[in-house]
């Protein structure tokens, strides 16, 4: 990709990389990842296309939210980006947490959104399990565990340790903003995008599963699932050349 640049919004530093003339596409990468995720993408994409990628506040080198932040409150940024750099509409690609974004721009902010692709995208609440209320009470336990000085710290983190997902163990400053985040329902969005919607999901994916994706595709009104063999959550590493295949054969 190209030189990474830095912009000013809402006070936050935001860095972000620019390469290729034509059409604007947006890129925003998943949860824990950063624009340079996407690289062998952008540098295939920006052939044809201008691309803008993103790392979006709290990752890469751009500053943290200053409180917890759900998808709505980044894609209020993402307005000011676009306002910001002139870009009247774009296409959108949002990976993972980036896709949750990108959903909620195009239900939400539908003039600026020209074309949206989906690659393995959260959103979808999955049902809950007696696993998952079992760990939610063990959480708040923690939390309780926290106000009783450095020796309930300890056993806190111990806890948090054994009943929380990797994301959530490794989240650090950002964790309130996951957990605001997984508990944002974006199902009710789906039916309100009006652009042309591609999913891109990895056969094997086990964080957003294929399941979701084909609850996307029922859901939004115009929408193509596209299943890649042999890939996991992070299908365009995976199966980067069927990946950027798909990708231009829907955007030409």
């Amino acid at each position: 990709m190209g030189r990474v640049k830095f912009i000013e919004l809402d006070k936050l530093k935001i860095a972000y990389q620019v390469k290729g003339t034509g059409i604007p596409v947006v890129v925003l990468h998943g949860w824990g990842a950063e624009a340079n995720t996407f690289r062998y993408v952008l540098d295939r994409l920006s052939e044809t296309h201008q691309i803008y990628a993103l790392d979006l506040p709290g990752f890469g080198l751009s500053e943290l939210p200053p409180v917890a932040w759900d998808a709505s409150d980044y894609a209020k940024l993402l307005t000011k980006f676009f306002d910001l750099l002139n870009i009247d509409k774009a296409h959108l690609i949002g990976h993972s947490y980036g896709g949750r974004i990108s959903i909620v721009m195009g239900a939400e902010q539908p003039k600026m959104v020209d074309k949206l692709i989906l690659v393995d995208s959260a959103g979808i609440i999955p049902p809950r399990t007696a696993k998952y209320y079992f760990r939610i009470s063990f959480a708040k336990v923690g939390r309780l565990m926290r106000k009783c000085g450095s020796s309930g710290k300890r056993l806190a983190d111990s806890i948090s340790n054994r009943v929380g997902s990797k994301d959530y163990q490794q989240a650090g400053p950002m964790r309130a903003t996951l957990v605001k985040s997984v508990n944002q329902n974006l199902r009710p969005l789906l039916p309100k995008i009006q652009a042309s919607t591609l999913l891109i999901w990895g056969e094997n994916d086990t964080d957003t599963p294929i399941s979701f994706g084909k609850i996307m595709q029922d859901e939004i009104p115009n929408a193509e699932l596209v299943i890649l063999k042999d890939a996991g959550h992070f299908s365009f590493l995976d199966q980067p050349k069927q990946f950027c295949q798909a990708v231009e054969t829907f955007l030409a």
